[in-house]
Order: C-alpha cells, then structure tokens, then sequence
C-alpha cells in the first residue's frame, strides 16, 4: 500500500496536483490496479535471491580455485592425519586442501540446484492464489516481462495457490546456504588448528598476517580472517533458524512473516559472499606450508603402525604403535630394532608417500589371515 501510494503521489507532483489528491492517478485503482500485492512479495522475494545468485556463485567459485591451487602446490607435502585429534594414516596437505575445494564445489552446487525452485513464479495469484481480478494474459505476460528485464530464467508456475501458501522454496535455498556455510566454518577451524602455534601447536601451515594480533603479547599474529569467516558462518545458521521459524508460521494462504525470511535469507548471501571473497584474497591464497613441521610430526606418528597390520596382524601392530609411544621411539626404528620386518621390506611397507594413496603398502599381506 505504501508502495503504491508513493508511486500515485508522485504522478500527482509531475502533473501538479496535490499530494493525497489521487488525481489523475488512484493508488489502488490505477497502480495497483484492483490487484493484490500478496503474489508480489513473495515473487520479489525470489527474484532478489535470483539476482543475487551469481555474486555468490562466483565467490565461492574463486575461493575453491585457491584451495585447488594451493592443493597442487602442495602435493609432495606429507604430513600426519588426524581423526578424533588423534594420530592417523599419513595425508598429504595438497589432498586436505583440494578436498576442501571439493566440499565448497558440492555445497555450492546443491545452493544453485536449491535456486531453480525459485524460478517457478506466483505472480498473478492475487488475493489468495486463484487470480480474482486477474486478467487471464497477465501471469504469462508478467513472467516474460520479468524474464526480459531481471535476465533470470523464470518459469510461470502451475500452482499459484501453492506458492502462495508456502515459503518451503525459500526455506529450502536457505537450508542450503546453511549447509554451505558449515563446511565454509569447518574449513575456517581446520585452517586455525593447522596453523596454531607456532611452538605450541601444529604449526604445519602459516598463514598471512592480517594485522598486529595482540596489544600486550608483541609478535603474535592471530588468525583473524578464518576467525571471521566462523563467525559469519554461525550468523548464517542463526538466519536459517529464522527462516525454518517464519516459514512454519504462514497462515492458511499467506505467510506474513516474509519481511524476516526475506532480510535473512539475503543477509546470509550478502555475508556468505563478502566473507568467500576476503578468505580467498586475505588466508587461502598466501597458505605457507611448513614442510619441516609436517614432516616431523608424521615421523612420530604412532598410526604408522597401521602399514604393518597387513604384514603382522592387527594385534601386534597395536603392540608396536603403544610401544613406540611409551619409549619415544620412531615406528620405523622400532620396526628394525625389534626385527618385526626382514630390512629390505621396511621401507617398502613404510613408505609414507604410498601410504597417501590407495592400496596396500609393501604390496602384500605376509601371510595373515584376512578372516
């Protein structure tokens, strides 16, 4: 109504009348012509997250190349994996960041699959979704009108009660924006824990320095950015937990709760985006890795012993991966020294690059039983 009625007064100014006059223009008989705007909103609604699709496409697009890039530039990178925090098999730090790359692509594109639902257009349902007081041309005539100007593939959709009534399309692209910006976040943390330290953590990345990290502990250099992007990213669930809230609570033909699924939904893509964008150009694209870090942690590995279960059996592996802990003492030289393994079959079966790779290291099983 406000709408409409701003667009009246100013005709009446262009044409000198007075303001309130509703001459020659009529905000409801003229502007709104005796229409509803209640397959308006929700049409806006779609098309504002249409529109704002490809920036966030291409941020995302741009931040999984780095990671690709990076993951190529650090392919010969061996390092320990961890599961549980725990030592685990050898990974080489290129296929940890290229599998980042691979989580942000997948995400992104069930975002974009989400967004096709969005294209099926409402318009012309007026008052309650059968189109009282519709011309019958109008729905077609609109959506290719729409099509023209937004340049956005729009579809006229077939049930206009339907997408009156519910804002699940909206929910669903939203949900989606939630599952992306949680790999997004985990990506984030992961980055802070590899680059922690850098005496007293993992050290095994360096990030850029962004700026001064502390007022009183000079030389420290905090990761700001991924800090950032976490924090975006628990923004992002909060608006999805609006969004799934508003959306529940629409009413028979209408949901009156669009306002707030609307500022959330694009409030998450607005700081999704800026927040891919910053993340490329400010942490991913200057990553260091500290190959020396890496390669000392992987060496006192106690999971390498997981390499010599094929050849010994699992449970004398466990005994050497314990052993190795409570002496302090390398797999590999522990190995050697205990004779557990002929000497020309050590570093075959220890081989930590293979151990990246599929298959089995030293290329047999020694005899155990696979039962």
């Amino acid at each position: 109504m406000n709408v409409n009625e701003v667009i009246a007064n100013r005709i009446c100014q262009i044409a000198g009348t007075p303001l309130g006059s509703k001459t020659p223009v009529h905000p409801n008989d003229h502007v709104n012509m005796a229409q509803s705007t209640n397959d308006v909103i929700p049409t806006a609604i779609r098309l504002a997250c249409l529109s704002e699709l490809g920036g966030l496409e291409k941020a995302f697009a741009g931040l999984a190349k780095e990671f690709e890039k990076k993951g190529k530039e650090f392919d010969d990178v061996l390092k320990s994996g961890r599961t549980h925090l725990q030592d685990a098999m050898p990974i080489r730090l290129g296929q940890e960041l290229d599998a980042y790359a691979g989580s942000l692509r997948r995400g992104l594109k069930r975002v974009v699959e989400a967004a096709d639902y969005l294209r099926d257009l409402g318009i012309g349902g007026s008052a309650v979704g059968t189109g009282v007081n519709v011309e019958p041309e109008y729905p077609r005539l609109m959506v290719k009108h729409l099509r023209e100007s937004a340049r956005v593939e729009l579809r006229e959709g077939k049930d206009r009660i339907q997408l009156m009534q519910s804002m699940g399309d909206v929910a669903g692209f939203s949900s989606q924006l939630k599952v992306l910006a949680l790999d997004l976040s985990k990506i984030a943390s992961d980055l802070r824990l590899l680059a922690s330290g850098p005496r007293t953590g993992l050290d095994e990345i360096r990030l850029p320095a962004v700026q001064p990290g502390s007022s009183i502990m000079p030389g420290k250099v905090n990761p700001s950015v991924p800090e950032m992007v976490n924090q975006v990213c628990f923004q992002v669930i909060g608006n999805d937990a609006c969004v799934s809230v508003a959306t529940e609570h629409g009413q028979l033909e209408l949901n009156v709760m669009m306002p707030v699924i609307a500022h959330n939904v694009l409030f998450s893509m607005m700081i999704l985006r800026n927040s891919a964008r910053v993340f490329a150009e400010k942490t991913v694209k200057g990553i260091e890795a500290n190959e020396e870090q890496c390669r000392y942690w992987l060496e006192r590995s106690a999971a390498l012993a997981t390499a010599l279960a094929p050849q010994i059996g699992y449970a004398r592996a466990a005994e050497i991966s314990k052993q190795s802990v409570k002496e302090n003492v390398l797999i590999r030289d522990l190995v050697r020294r205990e004779k557990v393994l002929p000497d020309k079959e050590i570093d075959e079966v220890l081989d930590l690059r293979k151990m990246t790779e599929i298959g089995v290291p030293g290329g047999k099983h020694g005899g155990i039983s696979a039962g």
